[in-house]
């Protein structure tokens, strides 16, 4: 898991103050830590801005209503990133996607159909946008957020092999993908 940002010692007493209903501590709370956030949905979303937004907005109404059973255990960046990335991965699961299934080599785009900017940055993030929802979750869990194969496979309810398989799997379709873009 990514480290936690260094404001975590300033943020028990706004933890406390928002699970005490203060809504001005959630704010800064809010403004703290929705950067981060934002970006990890970002990408678990497939790089679609607006269900990124949805489910940032989602993850932090769903913190407010749980912020009361916040045990202080690990840092509110911790728990609330957790938070995040399972309403993330909860709207995965609800548009049906199959931990299992992954895109057939013949259904990449081809070079002509897929609008990419020059920016090779935006054209990753097309690319990583175009893979199977759980292979976009595996390679984005592990080679951006950094989680171990235990870690995904138990998040998203896989044996640590099938992660494995799926993050191998996306690589590959990326590697062609940009590969006849190139």
């Amino acid at each position: 898991m990514p480290p936690a940002p260094a404001a975590d010692s300033t943020d028990t007493d706004d933890v406390r103050a928002a699970a005490a209903g203060d809504r001005q501590a959630f704010q800064r709370l809010y403004r703290l830590h929705v950067d981060r956030i934002y970006g990890a949905v970002y990408r678990l979303a497939g790089y679609d801005h607006a269900r990124a937004e949805d489910l940032t907005q989602d993850a932090f109404v769903r913190a407010w209503q749980k912020l009361a059973g916040f045990r202080h255990e690990s840092a509110f960046s911790t728990w609330l990133y957790r938070l995040a990335v399972n309403v993330a991965l909860m709207d995965i699961r609800s548009r049906g996607a199959d931990p299992v299934t992954m895109m057939d080599e013949d259904t990449i785009p081809d070079h002509g159909e897929t609008p990419f900017c020059a920016a090779e940055r935006e054209e990753l993030e097309r690319a990583i946008g175009k893979l199977p929802p759980r292979a976009r979750a595996v390679l984005v869990l592990h080679d951006i957020e950094g989680w171990r194969h235990e870690e995904i496979g138990a998040e998203l309810g896989m044996a640590v092999g099938s992660s494995k398989a799926q993050l191998h799997r996306a690589r590959g379709l990326l590697r062609k993908v940009l590969g006849e873009r190139s």
